[in-house]
C-alpha cells in the first residue's frame, strides 16, 4: 500500500538497530517510504498494525520471536521476506552488491521502483530551458579540437533521475572546441531517446547521437548508450554492440559502461555522476580509479535526486563535487592545465 508521500511503503522488523538504520537508508535509496522500523516487541504491541506494501525482516536468531512469524502472518497480506541478509559496511564493493541483491528482492514483488524521467518532463525542460546569454569562451591555452578529430580522452556522464536537466546545464556552460568527447549514459525508457535527444541539443554545442556500430568517439561528440542491448568497444576503439542485455534492473548499466569504456580508455576515461536514485556507478568506481581516472560528482543539493552520486561519494573514489555549472567550470579548468603542462613539457625538452 501506498504511504503518505504515495510511494510504496515497507515495514522494517530487526532485532539489531544497525541493521534497521541500513535497510530504512537503502529503501529510501529506491523511492520507498519506510512506515514502520523497530523490532519484534515493538511491532507486536504496535496498537494499529502499519499498513505496508511489503516486510522486510531479519533477525540475529528466528528461533528468540516466535510469536512474530504467526502476528505477521496473521495481521498482513502484504508480502514478508526473512531473513534479508546482513548489511556489510557501506561504501564497499559487498555493500553495493548488497544493495543490489536487496533491489532484486524488493523489485520482484512491487515491480519497477526507480522513476525514470517522463516525456512530459523532459518535453517540459525543453519549453523552460534557459537560453545560455552568452556562449563561454574557450582559454587560450586550449587549442580548439580540429573538427571530426578522434577524441583522445572520453568523460562518462552518468545520470538517471533528474540527470537530463543536471547534464544538459552541464554541456550549456562548457565552450565549443574542447579536445574531448562524451559517452552518456542515462536511465530512461527507450521510447523517449528521440525527445532525450532534442532536449539536450537546445542551446548546445555537443550534440548528442545514439551508438552506432563501428563509429569511433570524436572530439566535441555526446554518445548516447542504448537502453536495450550492452554495448562496448572494440581494440579500435570502435563501438561494438553486443548480443545481450545490459546488467541490472536499468539500461544501460552505467557501472557497466564504467569498465567497458575503461577497458579500452584506461586512464585516458573519466567520469562524472549526475542526479540519480540508486547505487549504479559505485561498483566500478573503485575500478576506474585504479587506473588513473578522474570521478567526480554532482553535489547533493542541486540533484533531483542525490543518492547515487552520493554512493559514488560514499566509496572514497570522487576528488571533486559541484553543482552542473561548476563541474563544467572543472573539466574546463583541467583541460586548460592539462595542455599547459604539455606546453612546458615540450618546451623543456625542445
Amino acid at each position: 500500500m501506498p504511504g503518505q508521500t504515495g510511494r510504496p511503503g515497507v515495514g522494517i522488523v530487526s532485532d539489531e538497530v544497525l541493521q534497521r538504520h541500513r535497510l530504512q537508508e537503502a529503501t529510501g535509496k529506491f523511492g520507498l517510504e519506510v512506515c514502520f522500523s523497530g523490532d519484534p516487541a515493538r511491532l507486536m504491541a504496535y496498537p494499529e498494525f502499519p499498513a505496508a506494501a511489503l516486510w522486510l525482516v531479519t533477525l540475529q536468531d528466528e528461533a528468540d520471536h516466535p510469536a512474530l512469524f504467526d502476528h505477521l502472518l496473521e495481521s498482513t497480506d502484504a508480502p514478508v521476506l526473512f531473513g534479508v541478509d546482513q548489511a556489510p559496511k557501506p561504501g564497499t564493493t559487498d555493500y553495493f552488491r548488497w544493495e543490489r541483491r536487496l533491489l532484486d528482492k524488493l523489485e520482484r514483488q512491487l515491480g519497477p521502483l526507480e522513476e525514470l524521467d517522463s516525456a512530459n518532463d523532459l518535453e517540459e525542460l525543453v519549453e523552460t530551458a534557459p537560453i545560455q546569454p552568452s556562449t563561454p569562451e574557450l582559454p587560450r591555452w586550449i587549442a580548439p579540437a580540429t573538427p571530426g578529430s578522434l577524441a583522445d580522452e572520453v568523460w562518462i556522464l552518468g545520470a538517471s533521475l533528474g540527470g537530463p536537466a543536471a547534464v544538459k546545464t552541464f554541456l550549456d556552460h562548457l565552450p565549443p572546441g574542447l579536445p574531448v568527447g562524451f559517452v552518456y549514459a542515462q536511465h530512461i525508457d527507450g521510447n523517449f531517446t528521440e525527445v532525450l535527444t532534442r532536449v539536450l541539443g537546445r542551446h548546445a554545442h555537443y550534440q548528442l547521437k545514439r551508438a552506432e556500430e563501428g563509429y569511433r568517439v570524436h572530439n566535441g561528440d555526446v554518445v548516447l548508450m542504448p537502453v536495450e542491448n550492452e554495448w562496448s568497444f572494440n581494440t579500435d576503439g570502435c563501438l561494438a554492440q553486443l548480443d545481450k542485455p545490459w546488467p541490472g534492473p536499468y539500461g544501460p548499466s552505467i557501472d557497466q559502461v564504467l569498465l567497458n569504456v575503461a577497458d579500452h580508455y584506461g586512464k585516458r576515461c573519466h567520469a562524472i555522476l549526475f542526479s540519480g536514485m540508486g547505487n549504479d556507478g559505485a561498483i566500478a568506481a573503485p575500478m576506474l580509479k585504479a587506473y588513473g581516472s578522474r570521478i567526480w560528482v554532482q553535489e547533493s543539493k542541486s540533484c533531483g535526486n542525490s543518492s547515487m552520486p552520493e554512493s559514488v561519494a560514499a566509496t572514497g573514489c570522487a576528488t571533486f563535487s559541484g553543482t552542473p555549472e561548476q563541474l563544467a567550470a572543472e573539466l574546463v579548468k583541467t583541460i586548460e592545465n592539462n595542455c599547459l603542462l604539455k606546453s612546458r613539457q615540450k618546451r623543456d625538452s625542445a
